[in-house]
């Protein structure tokens, strides 16, 4: 997966990495993601998530 799609260096909050998925979801599946995982570091916070439609 590109780097134009998922940033590299992580995000400051939670809330903003919500905001950043709810708001990019459909170019992520676009690019062939079909699920993903919100993490803290190493420890998994929720997910997989299905990015498919419907």
């Amino acid at each position: 997966m590109g780097g134009d799609v998922v940033p590299g260096s992580g995000f400051p909050s939670q809330g903003e990495a919500e905001a950043w998925l709810s708001e990019g979801w459909a170019d992520l599946a676009d690019a062939g993601v079909e699920q993903v995982t919100l993490l803290e570091g190493e420890r998994e916070v929720y997910g997989p998530m299905s990015l498919a439609a419907g």
